[in-house]
């Protein structure tokens, strides 16, 4: 054969083979782009969170559908993109990749590793927008999540499935308390998400050095959106957060999510708002704002054996200004939540840390998330901490003040001493409870103030050596009139022997 033959030959069964098939793209063009925000014509069939392909293949992000065109938030890198760029419908509605081995990984809001080792191998999806669970598909929240400081698990405890707020001035203490709680979730079973929005990536850098140096980054994943992302990547990262702890949570697991901090979101969410031109209210906010957190928070829940019966638990981080907690911000997620921990500047510069002011703080879970031990040894403690703010304000100005009333204002600094903890030291909660009930039961009462925490290492390690008995039953939540008086007769003795040199 020739090689024209050949040619011919080879045309024929190209011709042959050829099968025509027609794809439908449906194109519009960019009118304007600025901040991360772009103005399209011509996707009349978009739909609201869609996601759509901008060239060089960036993603966006449709949120407003007008008669004409089509506001969409860029989700990337947005610089490169100019006005008469093609954008083209996708059909999908935002969704990011979600699996098991996202744990241990730093992402960012897309999914996309950013820690520098290696591309995530993921075949599934979830969208970042999800209808939050229906009643009948929860159960009350009834087991704790232990955060492993004394002042929250004793007074404001947390349960799994619950939404608890932590609010403050800036530099209170509010994310070392977070990272406390995930620390401590060492060995529990429970899955952390740590999503940091807007902050700093040296702050992150530390963070996640911390949670690697004490083993919890093998069961913790931490989303990015740094303060240099743009407005749309910080607007997507708590959405994509919890869009990952429902993956988990489907499969039965306990997932506890931090989103730190949502003031930063609604800030986020304020400067899109505005760039997309819709109508500002209050502080310019626009009026969905409390619709963006609700429909976030919304997500957390302890969900029943049919549902797959894990559950999210939500610790929302707000910055407040001036301890202002009646802000509109704060408001908003306090009515959304299940409590707030309220953490005071003017304790925290005296030393009180964690500075939880147990006045404005509470849990309306309350003693449905605490064991029986905690339950009996921090009820008391209530009362002789409420007491004692009351007449140590009183105090201030008299000099000449009763027995009785000089006996409860001493236990309650004994307590107040008893609540102080270092951060990134969380302890267990059998620890807890050994400290409080003695503290609480007036054994520590003849101890100098400043000797109460070197009273309460070395009463706990008495219990340990002497009775190990007590600690295991405190460990498996059981507690008795029998437990209370053997643990009161080995307090008595302990108090014989501390030594205070």
């Amino acid at each position: 054969m020739t090689d024209t033959n050949k040619i011919v030959s080879s045309l024929k069964e190209g011709i042959e083979q050829y099968d025509p098939t027609i794809q439908r793209e449906e194109v519009g063009t960019v009118l304007e782009v600025k901040d991360g925000i772009a103005l399209v014509e011509g996707l009349a069939k978009a739909q609201s969170q869609e996601m759509l392909e901008f060239s060089g293949g960036v993603t966006g992000l449709a949120l407003n559908l007008e008669f004409d065109t089509v506001g969409a938030i860029i989700l990337g890198d947005y610089i490169g993109i100019k006005e008469g760029d093609v954008v083209k419908r996708t059909g999908k509605i935002m969704s990011i990749p979600v699996g098991e081995d996202m744990i241990g990984r730093v992402i960012n809001p897309l999914g996309d590793a950013i820690d520098g080792n290696g591309d995530i191998a993921t075949t599934e999806f979830s969208p970042v927008e999800k209808i939050a669970p229906g009643v009948m598909t929860r159960e009350p929240v009834s087991v704790p999540l232990q955060t492993g400081i004394k002042a929250i698990d004793a007074l404001i405890p947390i349960g799994r499935g619950q939404r608890e707020l932590i609010l403050g001035d800036r530099q209170t203490g509010k994310t070392t308390i977070a990272i406390d709680t995930i620390l401590n979730q060492k060995g529990t079973g429970v899955i952390c998400i740590y999503v940091a929005i807007g902050q700093k990536e040296s702050k992150v850098a530390r963070i996640v050095n911390t949670l690697k140096e004490r083993g919890a980054m093998e069961y913790t994943t931490v989303v990015l959106a740094s303060a240099s992302d743009p407005a749309p990547m910080l607007y997507l990262a708590p959405y994509s957060g919890v869009a990952l702890a429902e993956y988990f949570a489907a499969k039965g697991k306990d997932v506890l999510v931090v989103y730190d901090d949502l003031t930063k979101h609604a800030w986020a969410y304020r400067e899109m708002s505005l760039l997309l031109r819709r109508p500002p209210g209050r502080e310019a906010y626009p009026g969905d704002v409390f619709y963006l957190h609700s429909r976030l928070l919304e997500r957390a829940a302890n969900l029943n054996k049919e549902n797959g019966g894990g559950s999210i638990t939500a610790l929302p981080i707000i910055e407040t200004q001036a301890g202002d907690i009646s802000a509109y911000v704060p408001t908003n997620v306090i009515s959304i939540t299940d409590g707030q921990i309220f953490l005071e500047t003017s304790l925290f510069y005296k030393g009180t840390r964690p500075a939880v002011n147990v006045g404005l703080s509470v849990s309306r879970v309350g003693g449905a998330a605490q064991t029986k031990p905690m339950k009996k040894v921090a009820g008391s403690m209530k009362l002789d901490l409420a007491q004692f703010r009351e007449l140590e304000a009183f105090a201030q100005f008299s000099s000449d003040l009763d027995e009785d009333t000089r006996k409860k204002i001493e236990r309650g600094r004994r307590i107040t001493e008893l609540l102080k903890q270092p951060p990134y030291n969380p302890q267990p909660v059998e620890d807890q409870v050994l400290g409080i009930f003695a503290a609480s039961n007036g054994f520590f009462d003849d101890i100098k103030v400043e000797l109460i925490k070197k009273a309460e290492h070395d009463f706990i390690e008495f219990v340990k050596s002497t009775k190990p008995s007590v600690v295991e039953k405190i460990i498996a939540a059981d507690w008795s009139d029998e437990l209370k008086e053997e643990l009161s007769a080995i307090a008595k003795d302990f108090t014989k022997e501390f030594k205070t040199d």
